[in-house]
């Protein structure tokens, strides 16, 4: 009955309306009623209401698809295009004048330094020029009917509902589902989402100060030490193992420059920085650049959970405040696999006992350092990054 049911649903049949209202009866609505959503409220809003089967990333017979579309899972050259983030480093530094007075009473507020806020907001949504063209409550509907994680959309479904009847705001959203300039998900908005231009309501669509204090808020919320750095990009010697790097290894940052890793501007690290804890980054091994990263970045993984993300946002930022270059090592190739091959290769390392942070796809900290232990007990040069010849023999 439930093959019978899909292929009525994807032939546009009438039980498939009749199968997505009924989802939004008996699923949808409890969980609305208990974010505070009236049944009125809730009539209004999904009267008509029909799922987007056009979106990526939907799972109709259980299978959990692995997008590769998204750009954090691009190949890291691709993501750092020296042209994108020149031009937006450009209109940041322009932005930042623009928008002078307001940033300074932000990040006197909320103690999140203003390029970082800029960056964030450059890399959501190009500083609000990026198209958001869904419709926030039918993609939500769609997902939390017919996607990956159905329960956590179902609760952001009825987050958004409860978002429009506070607001009245257009909720206009990516593919994703994530709202506005920010690109919040409606629970974010709900508790992070600030009234930066004082008119009481947080717009997140058409006002750049409530975007912006939006941004700090989250990332204050969640821990941003203004006095600290996010990270350097450092010079790493073979002496140290590559399976050192991840944010369970950190220590303070004069250790690491007594093992012999230094800032691969030739500069010192700031004394302040000297005492602080850092951590070792090298998101694609010894294939592309490594950093000493800070607890702030974390917090910036915490906007996004992606290295190179992070990675981003604080090189964007730092060309805003300081004009700094782009990083100076250089990629290699990290993109001859797709996040199926990866998975399948990091089950093969799972049944031989290594740790690889869950097979996902995605070639994170634990499946880095899993590849070097592995590299090592083959007898092979430690890079702790699989290359397409290596993620073939683990059976990718």
């Amino acid at each position: 009955m439930r093959a019978l049911a899909v292929i009525l649903w994807l032939l546009g049949s009438p039980l498939a309306a009749e199968t997505f209202a009924a989802w939004l009866e008996e699923t949808a609505w409890p969980v609305a009623q208990q974010e505070g959503v009236t049944r009125a409220t809730f009539q209004r809003l999904t009267a008509g209401l029909t799922p987007d089967l056009s979106l990526p990333g939907l799972s109709r017979d259980g299978d959990v698809p692995l997008i590769d579309s998204q750009a954090e899972f691009a190949a890291p050259a691709r993501y750092f295009s020296e042209n994108n983030l020149a031009s937006l480093a450009a209109t940041g530094r322009r932005l930042a004048e623009q928008y002078a007075e307001t940033l300074a009473r932000i990040e006197r507020d909320y103690g999140v330094p203003s390029h970082i806020i800029l960056a964030i907001w450059g890399r959501e949504s190009a500083y609000g020029r990026a198209s958001i063209p869904h419709d926030a409550l039918r993609v939500l509907a769609t997902r939390g009917f017919t996607g990956t994680r159905r329960a956590a959309f179902t609760a952001e479904f009825a987050a958004a509902l409860r978002i429009k009847q506070e607001t009245g705001l257009t909720l206009r959203s990516s593919w994703a589902g994530a709202l506005g300039q920010p690109q919040f998900l409606p629970s974010s908005y709900l508790q992070y989402a600030a009234d930066g231009d004082g008119d009481g309501t947080a717009d997140i669509w058409s006002s750049v100060p409530d975007t912006l204090a939006s941004i700090a808020n989250y990332l204050a919320k969640h821990g941003y030490d203004g006095s600290r750095d996010w990270g350097f990009e450092v010079a790493f010697p073979p002496s140290v193992s590559c399976t050192s790097n991840g944010p369970d290894r950190g220590k303070p940052i004069q250790n690491w420059e007594s093992a012999g890793i230094t800032r691969i501007s030739g500069r010192a690290f700031p004394q302040l920085e000297r005492q602080g804890e850092g951590y070792l980054l090298m998101p694609a091994g010894r294939q592309g650049p490594a950093f000493i990263v800070t607890p702030n970045f974390y917090v910036l993984k915490e906007y996004n959970e992606s290295d190179l993300y992070a990675l981003f946002v604080g090189n964007l930022g730092d060309r805003i405040a300081y004009g700094s270059p782009a990083f100076r090592a250089p990629w290699g190739s990290t993109n001859a696999m797709t996040r199926g091959q990866v998975a399948r290769a990091q089950r093969t390392l799972e049944a031989q006992g290594y740790d690889v942070g869950g097979a996902d796809g995605l070639i994170g900290f634990k499946t880095r350092r899993a590849v070097g232990a592995w590299q090592a007990k083959s007898g092979r040069p430690q890079t702790c990054f699989p290359d397409a010849a290596l993620i073939r023999e683990l059976g990718g």
